[in-house]
């Protein structure tokens, strides 16, 4: 299999509006093929919503427009597994659901919009463990219902993504790598961000660690760069609230730069995993935050996702790993010559 990969983003990042139209057409401008949806004004008019909230006519248009803009969906850009593990009053905002409860709500609406627009790959997380206390503590009550979850995908032919985050069970990558050990299906992956990591105080070489450990399971990966404050006095959890040193992938602490180069190594055997699962290949996924970003998103505007884009392309160079951008081609075979 060749070292090629294939570039995607949250398109939704490079819309000032959210309007599908603005992201369809920054996406397609900046030659991308591949995007997750997250929230999305599917009418133009302001109503925004996330992905696995739209209505029957709702997912038709959107199809629609994928089809007038060669669109196609990477994953869905869920927000599953970002609730409470544990139902008690730890000072956050977060909610509790009941996990069979769960998965009748969130999961199920979810599955059903991976299914309505033609994705094999639904992007997850590994709930919040109760602030102040050790994630490590809970990691059986974490697997048991990340396997709950992975079960109904897997029953609906679809592969879950285990993201690293901050402040979840999942925080860290060799945490990442035990939940889907315990798992143990192989409709489970891992996705690495380094953002996720560096934002948690670490430098390159941690990011790199974590890294390593995910390797074995990784089935896509965010692309998302952090610069670590120097004035940040580190007390063991991120204030999602405080976040705002995003940059683009050449310019943070994550080192992405060495996991590319690392990564390089073993795409052969990613992709070979990738036709397995049923998947066109490997996706790195742009999810820059340049301009900004949170707990359930972020925002980059169409000029700040062209930057992450070409960054990205400009490091896949420097390693050389293979990717493809529409363009030049496109317009020769429209033309017939």
């Amino acid at each position: 299999m060749s070292n090629k990969i294939i570039i995607s983003a949250f398109a939704d990042e490079a819309a000032n509006r959210r309007t599908v139209l603005e992201q369809m057409t920054a996406l397609s401008s900046i030659g991308l093929s591949y995007y997750s949806p997250r929230f999305i004004d599917i009418e133009n008019n302001g109503t925004v919503k996330h992905v696995v909230e739209l209505s029957d006519a709702e997912y038709a248009s959107l199809r629609d427009y994928h089809s007038e803009y060669g669109m196609s969906v990477t994953s869905i850009g869920s927000r599953v597994g970002k609730i409470k593990l544990v139902d008690v009053d730890d000072g956050s905002h977060n909610k509790f659901v009941e996990i069979n409860e769960y998965l009748d709500t969130e999961v199920a609406i979810t599955i059903a919009a991976a299914k309505e627009l033609g994705t094999r790959l639904i992007r997850g997380f590994s709930f919040y463990h109760p602030r102040g206390t050790n994630a490590q503590d809970h990691m059986a009550q974490a697997a048991e219902n990340i396997g709950k979850i992975v079960k109904a995908c897997a029953e609906n032919d679809l592969v879950y993504g285990l993201e690293i985050e901050p402040n979840l069970v999942g925080e860290v990558g060799s945490y990442v790598a035990e939940l889907v050990a315990m798992v143990d299906h192989p409709n489970l992956v891992s996705i690495y961000d380094g953002g996720n990591i560096a934002a948690q105080n670490k430098q390159a070489a941690e990011c790199f660690e974590e890294y390593v450990a995910m390797r074995p399971s990784l089935g896509w990966m965010h692309v998302k760069d952090y610069a670590i404050d120097p004035n940040l006095v580190w007390e063991g959890a991120v204030d999602e609230d405080r976040l705002k040193n995003f940059v683009p992938c050449d310019s943070g602490d994550s080192g992405y730069t060495k996991v590319l180069a690392d990564l390089k190594e073993h795409l052969p055997s990613l992709n070979e995993k990738s036709a397995k699962l049923g998947l066109p290949g490997f996706f790195l996924e742009t999810e820059p935050h340049l301009k900004g970003g949170g707990q359930f998103g972020g925002f980059s505007g169409p000029d700040g996702m062209g930057v992450a884009v070409r960054t990205l392309c400009a490091v896949l160079d420097s390693v050389g790993i293979e990717y493809e951008l529409r363009g030049f081609e496109s317009i020769r075979k429209l033309r017939g010559f």
